[in-house]
């Protein structure tokens, strides 16, 4: 039995149910941020441009459309690990930005919401979709 395999197995049978309900607010809370960052793209300009990701301006829309993307796939419990394992390094950057341009203690600094979605997205890499989500009724239902 190979480690993915052992690691979905230690999933389903240790996977509480409340978590699920953590997963959807989860999902709820990057597609949100998504929508804001589209609604609102000079913001998540500014905020790059004052970091070392200045020229990279495809950022701008690969940062929504990926918390879009991911948001709702995470809702659903579908790829939830592929989908948590895209959503890592961009929290992982926005803690970073976040930190260096604001500190911890900083005014409106968004560090502790950043550093608890990290959290949470490295908690649902390790357990993954749980019972109810799709990727568990696409693996129990193969056909």
């Amino acid at each position: 039995m190979g480690t993915l395999q052992q690691l979905q197995h230690w999933s389903i049978t240790h996977h509480p149910k409340w978590l699920v309900v953590l997963r959807i607010v989860l999902g709820f809370s990057l597609l949100l941020k998504g929508i804001s960052f589209i609604s609102n793209d000079a913001s998540l300009q500014n905020i790059l441009q004052q970091s070392i990701f200045s020229s990279q301006n495809w950022l701008v829309t690969l940062i929504p459309w990926a918390h879009l993307l991911g948001g709702s796939l995470l809702i659903a419990g579908l790829f939830t690990r592929w989908v948590v394992l895209l959503q890592i390094p961009i929290l992982a950057g926005a803690f970073l930005l976040v930190l260096s341009q604001k500190g911890f203690m900083g005014a409106q600094s968004e560090l502790g919401l950043s550093l608890m979605i990290l959290v949470l997205l490295i908690v649902f890499f390790i357990e993954g979709g749980g019972p109810i989500s799709l990727d568990d009724y696409f693996s129990r239902n193969p056909k």
